[in-house]
C-alpha cells in the first residue's frame, strides 16, 4: 500500500500494486465469516487478487477453501499475537468487539476489548511501519450506537457523536484514536458506523438490537420470538450482503478524498417494526404470528436513544452502494443463511 504520511491522505491500494494480503480480526463473528467466504470464493478485493488471508479470533476460525493460503490464529485481542497481523499485511478488518448490551452489563470487559484491543491493533500497525512497510488499510466497524437523538432524529453527516450507552462511547473513542493513528501515518483508516445488521444468521447474541434479527429469523425457523419494542419503533438497519459490500469497498477504496475525517455513515435503510413484520408476512405468510410482544426496559433504555435515520450523503459520494428494499433483505436471509442456521441448531 503506497501512502503519504500527512493528514492521512492515502490514495493507492495493495503493497505491490497487484495483490493484497488481508487480516480479519474478529473472524469468527458472522460478518468476519462472510467476508472470509466472499474473499475465498472470488479471490479478489477491489479488483486485486488476494494472495493471503489471516483469520483471528478467541478460538480458531474454520478456514474456507480458497486458491490462496489462509491461516487461522487464536488469541486475545488485548494481547494481540504478532502473527495475527503478518509482516506483509495490506488490509486489516477490525471487527472484534464486545457488543452493546454486554458492554453495558460488563463495563470492564467492554473497556478492555473495545478500547485496549483497539490500542493493540494500532501497535500491530506501527510494527509494520517501523519495519519499513507502508501503513496498512484498517477498516473499523463502528456503530450507529455512537450517536443518540432518538426516534425523531435524522442525522446529517457532520452530526456530533453523543453516545448514550457504554458501547457507543467506546466505539466513538476508538474512532478518534484510530483516526489520530491514521493522521500520524501508522495506518490508513476507514471507520464504518454500521447500522443494525439484519437478518443475522445463527443464534441470538448479546447485542441490545439482537431482537431485530430474531423477530425475522426465529419465525422463519418456525420458532417464537420476543419483541421488546412497540411496532412503531423505527430502526436504522442494513443487510449482511450490503454490510459485506461496504466493508470490502472500504478495504479497497481511494481514501485521498476523505482528509482527516475517516468515519462514514453508510447508506442504510430506516424501517419500523411494523414494516419489518409486513415484509416477513410477504415472504412467509403467517410467520409474524410467532412474534410475542414483551417488555424489556433495559433494551428500551439503550435503543430508545439511537437515531432512527441518517442522510448518509457523504457515503454515496465515496462510492458506498445504496441499500436494497426491505423485502429483499429477508429474501436474502432465506437464500444465504436459513439452511445453515437450521443445520447449526440441529433442525433438520
Amino acid at each position: 500500500m503506497h501512502a503519504v504520511k500527512d493528514s492521512g491522505t492515502v490514495a493507492c491500494f495493495g503493497s505491490d500494486g497487484g495483490s493484497v494480503n488481508i487480516s480479519i480480526l474478529g473472524s469468527a463473528g458472522f460478518l468476519g465469516r462472510k467476508i472470509a467466504a466472499n474473499l475465498a470464493k472470488n479471490g479478489t478485493m477491489g479488483n486485486k487478487p488476494v494472495t493471503g488471508l489471516t483469520l483471528f479470533d478467541l478460538d480458531e476460525t474454520p478456514k474456507p477453501t480458497a486458491a490462496f493460503p489462509i491461516i487461522a490464529v487464536a488469541g486475545n485481542l488485548v494481547n494481540l499475537p504478532v502473527v495475527a497481523i503478518p509482516p506483509d499485511t495490506d488490509v486489516i478488518f477490525h471487527l472484534a468487539a464486545v457488543v452493546s448490551a454486554q458492554a453495558e452489563a460488563d463495563y470492564e470487559l467492554g473497556r478492555q476489548v473495545n478500547l485496549r484491543g483497539t490500542d493493540a491493533v494500532i501497535d500491530g500497525c506501527r510494527r509494520l511501519v517501523d519495519a519499513g512497510r507502508e501503513p496498512p488499510r484498517v477498516v473499523f466497524t463502528s456503530s450507529v450506537a455512537s450517536f443518540s437523538g432518538g426516534q425523531d432524529a435524522q442525522l446529517q453527516d457532520d452530526s456530533r457523536q453523543i453516545p448514550a450507552n457504554t458501547y457507543g462511547a467506546q466505539k466513538a473513542a476508538a474512532e478518534l484514536i484510530l483516526a489520530d493513528a491514521s493522521r500520524r501515518g501508522f495506518l490508513d483508516l476507514v471507520a464504518l458506523r454500521l447500522p443494525t445488521v439484519i437478518v443475522r444468521p445463527g443464534r441470538p447474541n448479546r447485542a441490545a438490537s439482537s431482537f431485530l434479527s430474531a423477530i425475522i429469523r426465529e419465525p422463519l425457523l418456525g420458532l417464537p420470538a420476543d419483541l421488546p419494542m412497540p411496532d412503531a419503533f423505527t430502526a436504522w438497519v442494513c443487510s449482511p450482503r450490503r454490510a459485506v459490500d461496504w466493508l470490502q469497498h472500504a478495504g479497497a477504496m481511494d481514501t485521498s478524498l476523505m482528509g482527516l475525517d475517516r468515519s462514514v455513515n453508510p447508506p442504510g435503510i430506516s424501517t419500523t417494526i411494523a414494516h419489518l413484520l409486513q415484509a416477513l408476512e410477504e415472504v412467509k405468510p403467517g410467520a409474524s404470528a410467532l412474534v410475542q410482544r414483551t417488555e424489556n426496559k433495559d433494551i428500551a433504555n439503550i435503543l430508545g436513544l439511537w437515531p432512527a435515520a441518517f442522510e448518509a450523503i457523504r457515503a454515496r459520494t465515496l462510492g458506498f452502494a445504496t441499500h436494497e428494499p426491505l423485502i429483499e433483505v429477508i429474501q436474502a436471509f432465506v437464500e444465504d443463511d436459513l439452511a445453515a442456521t437450521r443445520a447449526e441448531r440441529g433442525m433438520f
